[in-house]
């Protein structure tokens, strides 16, 4: 006889464990109130049966999907991808279940996707807005559901959360440990401008260079790619070069890197070079990468942490940051810093 394909049930997990209906219920929503040895029989029985719960059944009595709809743009970069999975990581560990949508550069449909989200059964949207054109997603989204997004810099949407990590201080941070390490010059390889990060990061950079009277200058855009910094570092050789290359990403700075072993310059002793991101692979280059590490596990928590205090009309815990700092990893890329 073929196994039985039907879903198991609260009552066959209430059969199987030898208890009532109402205890299992306990279990799954009240864990701290049922017996230890009566919880480890449920919890034993739902195991062995797979059971798993009915979203939708519980929708109904609750109100709540425990869905959480999550918009980004696609994008492969380090950051992005990094954002996401740690959304993700953080809303299973939650008790919630993600749908993703992606909403490209080209994607006419970018506003409706919040709509389809709500459709599925979202109770919130979180939203990687990492450029401008993810503003009319994130704004469409905000009009019928609690809306939180991951963002450098607010897209000025009306009614939409925002929660990031501080881009300005991370790169502000660089041109300090570059000044302090005698650099007199320095060059930014800034990303694209309709990029928030990128922004974050110039700014970051400029504030930098007249707090510490630098010579400053700003080459550019690229797009993320180590082709465009290469490009733009060979251009550079050209004119003249720094004491000091900041790229915009770590992707960037690999093309950095290679433009200068190109023309047999050496790191940091000719010029010093940093990136962003601490991307994976960024100790393993040649000489090992200078750059900044985002707290990305910490960022998913905090997101999502502040999407559930919309939901449940909380505010979050007292000192609860909405910006994170970011940590400086100093490497071979660039010079000791200087003692006195």
């Amino acid at each position: 006889m073929a196994p039985s394909t039907r879903r198991p049930s609260m009552a066959d997990v209430a059969d199987r464990a030898g208890v009532s209906y109402q205890t299992v219920s306990r279990v799954l929503n009240e864990p701290e109130i049922v017996r230890e040895a009566t919880r480890s029989r449920v919890l034993e029985a739902i195991e062995e049966l797979g059971y798993t719960r009915n979203r939708a059944a519980r929708a109904l009595k609750t109100t709540r999907s425990s869905l959480i709809g999550m918009l980004n743009d696609g994008s492969p970069l380090f950051g992005p991808t990094e954002t996401t999975t740690a959304i993700e990581t953080a809303a299973r560990r939650a008790g919630y279940s993600v749908l993703l949508t992606s909403v490209g550069p080209e994607d006419s449909t970018g506003p409706e996707a919040g709509a389809e989200l709500v459709g599925a059964g979202a109770d919130g949207i979180l939203v990687v807005a990492a450029h401008e054109g993810m503003v009319p997603a994130v704004a469409a989204a905000a009009r019928s559901t609690p809306v939180v997004a991951v963002s450098a810099q607010s897209p000025r949407t009306p009614g939409v959360e925002v929660v990031g990590v501080d881009q300005h201080l991370g790169a502000h941070m660089v041109i300090e440990h570059l000044a302090r390490t005698g650099a007199r010059s320095v060059v930014h390889a800034a990303g694209p401008p309709d990029w928030f990060d990128a922004r974050a990061r110039r700014e970051g950079f400029e504030q930098g260079i007249a707090e510490n009277g630098l010579d400053g200058e700003v080459i550019g855009p690229g797009d993320w790619t180590p082709r465009s910094g290469y490009d733009l570092t060979s251009r550079l050789i050209r004119d003249g070069l720094p004491d000091a290359i900041f790229a915009a990403n770590d992707m960037m700075a690999i093309g950095v890197l290679h433009a200068l072993h190109e023309h047999r310059l050496r790191i940091p002793e000719d010029v010093a070079v940093v990136g962003f991101d601490n991307t994976l692979g960024a100790e393993f280059q040649v000489p090992s990468l200078t750059t900044v590490a985002q707290p990305f596990a910490e960022l998913g928590r905090l997101a999502l942490e502040r999407l559930l205090c919309l939901l449940e009309g909380r505010e979050l815990p007292a000192g609860t940051p909405r910006t994170l700092p970011p940590r400086l990893v100093v490497r071979r890329s660039t010079r000791p810093e200087r003692t006195h």
